[in-house]
C-alpha cells in the first residue's frame, strides 16, 4: 500500500510539473479563457471529494453548484452559459493534484471550485498559481490556504470563514455561554483543519481564564477511540472540543457517551453531514453544538429562497452548509466573470479580489487583504438528531 501511494504521488507531481512548465510556453491563462468561450460556454472546474472519506462534503458542494448554475444559465453571462467540469479527487491530495492538472491542461477551465477540505485545496495551489487560474475553495478553512509565510497566494480564494475565527467563536461560547471552566480537546493529528481549530480554541479559551485539562489525538480512519476518551473522562472536563470530520466524530461521540462522558461536546462545520447522525445516534448527539456558515432555519429571505429552491430540485431535502457554500461559490465566480466582462482568468482573478458586498446565502461577502471573507458564523445545537439554530456571531 505504501509503495502504491508513493507511486501515485510521484505520478501526480510529474503531471503537475508538466502543467507548470506549460506556463512558459505559448499556453497562457488567456488562451484557456478563449478556448472555453467556443460554443458559447465558459468552463469552470470542480475538483471535489465525490467519493472517499469525506465524500459527503464534496457531494453536497456539487449539489449546490448545480442548482446555482441552473439559475445562472437561465440568462447566462453576456450570452454565454457556464459549463461545469467535475473531477472526483476521491478525498485524497494526490488525486486533487491530478484533478487540477487535468482541468487546466486538458479541459481548459478558467477557474476551479474546490476542494472541500483544506489539505486537498492546498495540494492544488502551486498548480493554480503557476498557471494563473483562480482556485476557490468553498470550505477550506485553514488560514494558510490563501496566505502563507508572509506571502499572499493571489490566485486562491475562499467562500468560508477561517479556522481562527471559528475556533474563537467555539471557545467564547464554551466559556461565556456554557460557563465551562475546564475543557478537553481530541483532534486529528494529521489534519491541518483539525489542528488549526484546536489551536485557536485553546488560545482563546485559556485567555478567557479557562484551563485545558487534557489533549488527545487520533489519525483519520481510526475507529476505536476508547483509550483517548477514557483519558479524557479521567480528567473530568466541563466541555470537550472535537474539531474533526464527521466519520471519526460520529464514533467519538457514540463511544464517549457509552463511556459515560455526558458533558457538552462541540466542533466545527466538519461535523455537518447526515452520516453523523447515523454514526453517533440521535440520543448521543444531544448536548452537542457546532459552529457553521449558515442555518436553514435562518429567517433571512435570501436563505429561505435558497432552501425553497433546493428542496424543489432535490426532493424536499434540507440543504446543509456545504450545499449553501457550493451554491455561493458558483455565484461568487459568476459575479466575478460578469464584472470582469471576460472569461480571461487573470481578469476573473482581479474581479474576485475586488469583491465587496456581494449578497450570498451564507452572508454578505467582503474579502480582506488575504482573500478571506469577513462574515458571520452561526452556532447550531443538535436536538434529537436535528440541527437547531442557537445564535449568530458577527466578526469583531
Amino acid at each position: 500500500m505504501r509503495k502504491k501511494k508513493t507511486a501515485g504521488i510521484f505520478m501526480s507531481l510529474m503531471l503537475a510539473a508538466g502543467v507548470m512548465a506549460g506556463c512558459n510556453s505559448s499556453s497562457t491563462s488567456s488562451s484557456n479563457g478563449g478556448e472555453s468561450d467556443k460554443g458559447g460556454t465558459i468552463k469552470i472546474g470542480a475538483n471535489l471529494e465525490l467519493s472517499g472519506g469525506v465524500a459527503s462534503y464534496g457531494q453536497s458542494i456539487k449539489e449546490g453548484i448545480d442548482l446555482a448554475l441552473e439559475e445562472i444559465n437561465k440568462d447566462g453571462i453576456d450570452g454565454k452559459k457556464i459549463e461545469l467540469v467535475p473531477f472526483d479527487n476521491k478525498s485524497e491530495a494526490p488525486e486533487a493534484i491530478s484533478g487540477a492538472t487535468k482541468l487546466i491542461s486538458q479541459d481548459k477551465v478558467v477557474a476551479i471550485i474546490g476542494s472541500a477540505t483544506s489539505g486537498n485545496t492546498k495540494a492544488q495551489i502551486e498548480i493554480a498559481q503557476s498557471n494563473k487560474i483562480p482556485l476557490l475553495t468553498p470550505s477550506g478553512t485553514a488560514e494558510d490556504v490563501t496566505f502563507k509565510d508572509g506571502k499572499l497566494n493571489d490566485y486562491v480564494f475562499r467562500t468560508c470563514f477561517i479556522d481562527p475565527f471559528q475556533g474563537t467563536v467555539a471557545a467564547n461560547f464554551a466559556f461565556k455561554d456554557l460557563k465551562a471552566k475546564t475543557a478537553a480537546i481530541i483532534l486529528d493529528s494529521a489534519s491541518d483543519y483539525s489542528k488549526g481549530l484546536a489551536a485557536s480554541f485553546k488560545e482563546t479559551f485559556t485567555k478567557q481564564g479557562g484551563k485545558i485539562v487534557k489533549e488527545e489525538a487520533f489519525v483519520a480512519k481510526d475507529t476505536d477511540f476508547r483509550a483517548q476518551l477514557t483519558n479524557i473522562k479521567g480528567a473530568h472536563p466541563d466541555f470537550v472540543y472535537v474539531p474533526a470530520y464527521y466519520e471519526e466524530v460520529g464514533l467519538i461521540i457514540k463511544q464517549g457517551r457509552e463511556l459515560g462522558i455526558d458533558v457538552t461536546m462541540m466542533g466545527g462545520e466538519g461535523w455537518d453531514s447526515p452520516k453523523l447522525v447515523e454514526l453517533a445516534g440521535k440520543d448521543a448527539l444531544n448536548n452537542t453544538f457546532i459552529t457553521n456558515s449558515y442555518s436553514p432555519a435562518d429567517n433571512d429571505p435570501k436563505v429561505q429562497e435558497f432552501v425553497k429552491a433546493f428542496k424543489a430540485k432535490y426532493k424536499d431535502k434540507t440543504p446543509d452548509a456545504f450545499n449553501a457554500l457550493g451554491y455561493d461559490s458558483a455565484y461568487f465566480i459568476a459575479d466575478a466573470i460578469k464584472r470582469a466582462g471576460s472569461s480571461d482568468s487573470t481578469k476573473i482573478q482581479k474581479a474576485l479580489a475586488e469583491t465587496n458586498g456581494l449578497e450570498l446565502v451564507t452572508g454578505k461577502l467582503k474579502l480582506d487583504k488575504n482573500h478571506n471573507p469577513i462574515k458571520s458564523a452561526v452556532i447550531l445545537e443538535f436536538k434529537d438528531g436535528e440541527q437547531t439554530f442557537k445564535s449568530k456571531v458577527d466578526p469583531e
